[in-house]
């Protein structure tokens, strides 16, 4: 892995910009996710897939939520650490929809990856404003894997996600940047993680081209066999076409009816060759009775079969058939097949903060200040009971305490507190104070870190989050500076 530990203003603003005392130094850390155009559509297209497959098999990630730690020790009041100081948030706010008078932002969606144990896990997350308009803030649980120096695979958001749907499409990690101790010690005082990423897309089905057009394809691209006939097979070859043939014709060997794999079959005879077999189970014993058939007088010209041609008594045409036992192992027969030339179609949505826009962000904010947490719980209470789906964004609306906090379990010794009931899959979800209902926006003041259940009725009912100091303001101030790209070009196909 490769840290920065770089003064803030060697990261290109100033100190004073950011309004940090001179003393404070922060470090951070960063690493890369899917830089590589070709990688970070790999990454999106296995979550889009067979219609969102793998976004509905995602489960929310959390450690053990049976273990919900104590918040112990309240602290002093705001924690001294510089000037604060705000960026504004941007973007179109469009429709939104409306939930006991607050209005979802469409900044909220989740956060996608595949954890160390290779299961599909999900978390929540939020865009945010910056330089690039390509910024995620989230957990940094949700990024980085438990000090292990590493980072989660196929790491996508999704703004905007609703019941397995990605409206807005999806957004490809790029680069990742936390906090240096939460990377180095697991230290949750920084769980937080700032994600720049590629522009969004979706897929737009499929084309059948010319091979020449599929040869320049630079997007996904595939060979879809058709089943074809010798006749076609031959002039497929006269005309250069791409071809092929697989097995070989073999016809049937005739074997007893024990045979294993055997296959009983029908053989149309004479009536006095059926009457002569014998019945039972055999080769060229009798199958089953004569069957009678009525048919028209030009079909009955034409039948040249062993079977007996007649009239019924109102003098309808009838044929009658004999049939005796035909015991086979089955022969095979040679397949022929054209190739068809399909390609993938991608749809560009742009940059993530040009789609949905991007929530504002603030630092070295008061404490007790009224806060909207917004959030897709899933995971039941520790009880058992479970109130939450994870399929659609939840909130909570309150004031944080006015102190903070120490979690001894996860090195915590400055965490900001709300009282919530959201459970796990809410992970990573923004705090946002200032929110205008009409806007749909307001700033990012914490993400939802932890759950806690003080009152010990084995129900959560206060989650906490890093308290965004100078140091959370220097790790986003960082992660502004990182440029990521388009991945599919206007005609859908895949840039390098």
């Amino acid at each position: 892995m490769k840290r920065l530990l770089i003064p803030l203003a060697a990261a290109g603003l100033s100190a004073a910009s950011l309004a940090l005392p001179a003393s404070a130094e922060p470090h951070w850390a960063t690493d890369p996710l899917a830089p590589k155009p070709a990688d970070a559509y790999s990454n999106a297209y296995f979550w889009l897939d067979a219609n969102g497959a793998a976004l509905r098999k995602a489960t929310q990630y959390h450690w053990d939520f049976k273990q919900v730690p104590k918040l112990v020790s309240p602290q002093s009041k705001t924690p001294d650490d510089g000037k604060p100081g705000m960026t504004a948030p941007t973007g179109s706010t469009g429709a939104a929809t409306k939930v006991n008078n607050i209005n979802l932002p469409k900044t909220v969606g989740k956060v996608f990856f595949i954890d160390k144990a290779g299961k599909y896990r999900w978390c929540s997350a939020t865009s945010i404003q910056s330089r690039h308009r390509n910024l995620v803030v989230t957990a940094g649980h949700c990024v980085f894997a438990n000090g292990k120096d590493d980072v989660y695979d196929k790491w996508v958001f999704v703004p905007g996600y609703y019941q397995g749907r990605a409206p807005w499409g999806v957004y490809a990690g790029a680069y990742a940047f936390t906090a240096f101790d939460l990377d180095t010690y697991d230290d949750y005082d920084g769980d937080y993680a700032f994600v720049a990423v590629h522009n969004g897309f979706s897929l737009a089905g499929e084309k059948e081209v010319s091979h020449k057009e599929f040869k320049e394809w630079a997007g996904d691209k595939w060979i879809k066999p058709r089943e074809i006939d010798s006749k076609e097979f031959l002039k497929c070859q006269l005309n250069l076409g791409e071809c092929w043939s697989e097995g070989e014709d073999k016809p049937a060997d005739l074997v007893g009816p024990d045979y294993p794999g055997a296959v009983l079959e029908k053989v149309e005879v004479s009536k006095e060759a059926y009457d002569a077999a014998k019945v039972g189970k055999g080769q060229g014993f009798k199958f089953g009775e004569p069957v009678v058939e009525q048919v028209t007088k030009p079909e009955w010209d034409a039948y040249k079969g062993p079977g007996d041609k007649g009239t019924d008594k109102v003098g309808n045409y009838i044929i009658t058939h004999y049939y005796t036992q035909k015991w086979v192992k089955p022969g095979t027969s040679r397949k022929y097949y054209e190739a068809h030339y399909i390609i993938g179609l991608a749809k560009d949505f742009g940059r993530l903060g040009d789609v949905v826009g991007g929530q504002g962000m603030a630092w070295n904010q008061p404490m007790g200040q009224k806060v909207v947490a917004f959030g897709y719980p899933s995971a039941p209470h520790p009880d058992g009971n479970k109130p939450f789906s994870g399929l659609t964004p939840k909130y909570c609306m309150g004031k944080t305490g006015t102190k903070t906090y120490q979690v001894n379990m996860f090195k915590v010794e400055t965490h900001q507190v709300l009282k919530c009931s959201m459970t796990p899959g809410a992970d990573g979800g923004p705090w946002l104070i200032r929110y205008d209902n009409n806007k749909r926006s307001g700033y990012v003041n914490g993400v939802t870190s932890m759950f806690h259940d003080q009152d010990g009725n084995q129900r959560i009912d206060f989650i906490s989050s890093a308290y965004f100091d100078g140091e959370v303001a220097a790790v986003y101030n960082k992660a502004n500076y990182a440029q990521t790209k388009a991945i599919v070009s206007p005609k859908g196909e895949l840039l390098q």
